[in-house]
């Protein structure tokens, strides 16, 4: 893993995500290397990592903080900020950079709301941020409930109990939970049901997209099904069905 230190000029980015006004990222790239991630086209932004493979370096934008704080100052209207939306903001260089909790002090100081999406039971470091906050989710992405298909599509990502403790934990904390069940991967719906019911207050789920990232690995590993429009209609009817008025679709 190639990780560097950069600066940037500007911290929140328009969001075209309903309900979301700003997305911030604290990092460029992101060191999960999801297989399918649609965020790998991110390294056309970057001068010394551009055309590299997604997964093999990370991008700490060491003065985000600074930045954050002086353009929310200059806000005439409080808003919502969703991080992140092209890496993840628990990544491991977290734990070294803090850029993330950072942001969320700038967040709270400032009065504005905000949405967490997130792999990483490092999450759970910040809970003091989270709760009691109002206008504050948290959302865990939980793609399949069978650790085995995560191994091979999230290869450096938290295990899928790892990640159900983690919303445990912040749902016993009383902060909002949900969870994002996207892309649908190779998974049993009912299981999946069982290990997030207790723990979310509602659940986003979306199909798998860019399927041709992982078309040939699926077809040799006899997932070629979870590649079909067909599986990912009926498996997010069967999520839909069990999880009730807690489900949306993206």
């Amino acid at each position: 893993m190639d990780l560097t230190k950069i600066e940037i000029k500007t911290a929140l980015v328009r969001s075209g995500i309903p309900g979301v006004d700003y997305a911030v990222n604290p990092y460029l790239g992101c060191g999960h290397g999801c297989l399918y991630c649609y965020a790998s086209f991110m390294t056309r932004y970057s001068r010394r990592h551009a055309g590299a493979r997604w997964g093999t370096f990370v991008e700490a934008k060491g003065n985000i903080a600074g930045v954050l704080r002086s353009e929310l100052a200059r806000k005439r209207k409080r808003g919502t900020v969703l991080l992140s939306s092209v890496c993840d903001p628990y990544q491991p260089a977290e734990v070294r950079f803090r850029l993330t909790r950072q942001c969320l002090e700038a967040l709270r100081e400032a009065g504005w709301g905000f949405d967490i999406l997130t792999r990483s039971p490092l999450v759970t470091r910040d809970v003091d941020l989270l709760a009691p906050a109002g206008g504050v989710s948290v959302g865990l992405t939980i793609p399949t409930d069978d650790d085995g298909v995560r191994k091979i599509l999230e290869p450096n990502a938290p295990s899928i109990a790892g990640r159900i403790a983690a919303l445990k934990k912040l749902h016993e904390a009383g902060v909002d939970t949900w969870a994002f069940i996207g892309p649908m991967l190779p998974m049993n719906p009912e299981r999946l049901y069982e290990a997030l019911r207790p723990f979310v207050n509602r659940v986003l789920i979306d199909a798998l997209h860019y399927r041709s990232k992982v078309a040939d690995l699926f077809e040799r590993l006899n997932w070629g099904y979870a590649l079909s429009d067909s599986y990912a209609l009926e498996t997010e009817r069967e999520l839909r069905r069990l999880f009730g008025e807690k489900a949306e679709s993206v």
